[in-house]
């Protein structure tokens, strides 16, 4: 066959495509397992992450499992394996959590910034209302903008910021122009309005799927707290 005529040409791109095709199949497949891995591996690191638990064994301190949206837990599901379709798993009213052996609980939060998904997971202290520490990440915001959501320096705007007013979800906003309400706001990232945005609708939807939870597993913490102030009370009329 002549080298030089268009049908060599042809056959011989067609047939490179299908071999480097072919290799990158095999190559993916093959190198599956371990990108899940890393990727299950990289999930337990951000929770750990949230907890500020960075360099513990995630096994051994965190308790795992699936509550459905009443609070309740349920079986036949696997929490970590959940996250790697959040959406889907919120759409199912499977909600993974994962409790620190202080009481404290991560719940993962799933959104959409300004150019793709955005995701996260929220440390909540033993009162089930304020944050202990957050985590989030992106598939692709603007480096140096909404990007900025992603920075040791944002997130930690989040610690100690509260979830519920009263009996009342109200969750935590990223508010343009600097936080006001110094209980539930945070500054929105300069230049990232979208993104900001996106947070905070994440945060309402996402950590709203969990108020049966939050409040019921807060419940018995408030009636302790309502029992000793009474104890303490009535010791004090007693010593009067």
């Amino acid at each position: 066959m002549n080298k030089n005529s268009n049908l060599y040409i042809v056959i011989y791109s067609t047939v490179m495509v299908v071999v480097v095709a072919t290799l990158l199949a095999v190559a993916a497949l093959a190198l599956k397992s371990r990108q899940d891995a890393n990727i299950l591996n990289e999930k337990k690191q951000a929770i750990l992450a949230s907890l500020s638990l960075e360099g513990q064994n995630y096994d051994e301190v965190i308790e795992a499992y699936v509550v459905n949206e009443n609070g309740e837990k349920i079986e036949g599901q696997d929490p970590i394996q959940l996250l790697f379709d959040l959406p889907a798993a919120f759409a199912q009213n499977t909600l993974p959590v994962f409790q620190a052996e202080d009481g404290r609980i991560v719940v993962p939060v799933s959104g959409v910034g300004l150019w793709g998904p955005m995701w996260g997971y929220v440390a909540l202290e033993k009162d089930m209302n304020t944050i202990s520490g957050i985590v989030l990440d992106h598939a692709g915001e603007t480096p140096g903008l909404g990007a900025e959501v992603a920075t040791p320096k944002h997130q930690a705007m989040y610690k100690g910021k509260t979830l519920f007013e009263g009996e009342e979800f109200v969750s935590v906003t990223l508010r343009k122009g600097g936080a006001k309400d110094e209980k539930h706001e945070v500054d929105a990232i300069s230049g990232g309005t979208k993104t900001s945005d996106g947070v905070t609708d994440m945060l309402k939807k996402s950590l709203g799927a969990y108020q049966p939870l939050l409040k019921a597993a807060a419940a018995p913490c408030c009636e302790a707290c309502t029992e000793a102030t009474e104890c303490e009370t009535k010791n004090v009329e007693n010593n009067e």
